[in-house]
């Protein structure tokens, strides 16, 4: 077999190339509707970014483990298995979304099945998900449990990141954490952000184990994220992966990216991690074309029946709902 998928579960392999398809799909319509005045908000795209995301979320288990996303984690939120609805009615103002309508559209999850709400502050998840790690050894529901979330490259440089990996090194938690190295902090360029050589020798600071991948090649960030999830459910603590690669469109559908250096778009950290991933697809015989045709014209079916369904439905009233903090019915009497 050859080395490149040596190793590699051909329906894994499928799996975080459906996410990644999947997502692209509809973001792609999400911008859309954003740039045609539907959306209400910042719509942040994940173009680029995809197989690190998915790849990550695809070795986790969705009721037992804790996943994290941030705004570029479509990808990582599809492997996960978030329904389609609930991105497209938090989009829109649905009050049948998850959020009830009532938060901004990326801040969307389901904690009690592992998906806390996205928070926008730089680094804050990474205690989130510690904190629910430290829950679950409490309540004597760890084995085997991992927590996962990531951040971009410009969070390396905040406070939250150091006091939260620290506290997870120091417990030695089973916390992937993965560091979207995209290049910029917003219009930030790294060599602003920070002087190391590489953003993974903070690990050894840290106490961690630290891994390094290129964030374009699919199978690659498939083989490093099955090693860290896998080190981290068999008790060896902390695992920082670093993935570097470059966002392919701008901080938000809101900005351009002219302050991207043109030479960096041509290099080997601007390739399409899709465009990437379906070649390895079919050179590796994990798929064919005419299959990856027909998935990407399923997903666009589905995509616009769930923008359809969440059209319909109307938002949230401000003279009828109660607007308790809670969703849980058994809560909003008290």
């Amino acid at each position: 077999m050859d080395t490149t998928t040596e190793g590699l579960e051909r329906d894994h392999v499928r799996n975080v190339f459906r996410a990644m398809l999947t997502a692209r799909v509809l973001e792609n319509k999400l911008g859309s509707l954003y740039k045609a005045g539907k959306i209400v908000g910042g719509v942040y795209l994940g173009k680029g970014q995809e197989a690190v995301s998915a790849s990550l979320a695809a070795c986790l288990e969705k009721g037992r483990d804790v996943y994290a996303p941030l705004i570029r984690d479509q990808a990582g939120r599809t492997a996960f298995g978030e329904e389609m609805l609930d991105c497209t009615r938090t989009y829109l103002g649905s009050v049948a979304g998850p959020m009830r309508g009532r938060d901004g559209n990326v801040h969307r999850g389901r904690p009690a099945e592992g998906m806390p709400v996205m928070i926008s502050h730089l680094g804050a998840a990474i205690s989130v998900v510690s904190g629910m790690l430290l829950a679950k050894r409490l309540k004597g529901e760890m084995s085997g449990v991992v927590g996962a979330t990531c951040v971009g490259d410009g969070c390396t440089s905040t406070g939250s990141f150091h006091e939260g990996l620290n506290a997870a090194a120091v417990e030695k938690l089973p916390l992937v954490l993965t560091v979207a190295n995209n290049q910029y902090a917003y219009s930030t360029p790294n060599s602003r952000q920070f002087v190391c050589r590489d953003l993974v020798d903070k690990a050894v600071g840290y106490g961690v184990r630290g891994h390094s991948v290129d964030g374009t090649d699919m199978l690659a960030c498939v083989r490093v994220m099955q090693d860290a999830v896998a080190r981290a459910r068999a008790g060896e603590g902390p695992q920082l992966v670093v993935a570097s690669m470059l966002r392919l469109t701008g901080h938000g559908e809101h900005d351009d990216g002219s302050y991207v250096n043109p030479s960096l778009k041509t290099s080997g950290l601007g390739r399409d991690s899709l465009e990437v991933g379906k070649a390895q697809m079919i050179e590796y015989g994990f798929s064919d074309a005419a299959e990856i045709e027909a998935w990407q014209q399923r997903d666009a079916e589905i995509v616009q029946e769930a923008v359809a369904i969440a059209q319909k439905e109307s938002p949230p009233d401000p003279f009828q709902d109660d607007w308790l903090a809670y969703s849980n019915p058994a809560l909003q009497n008290r």
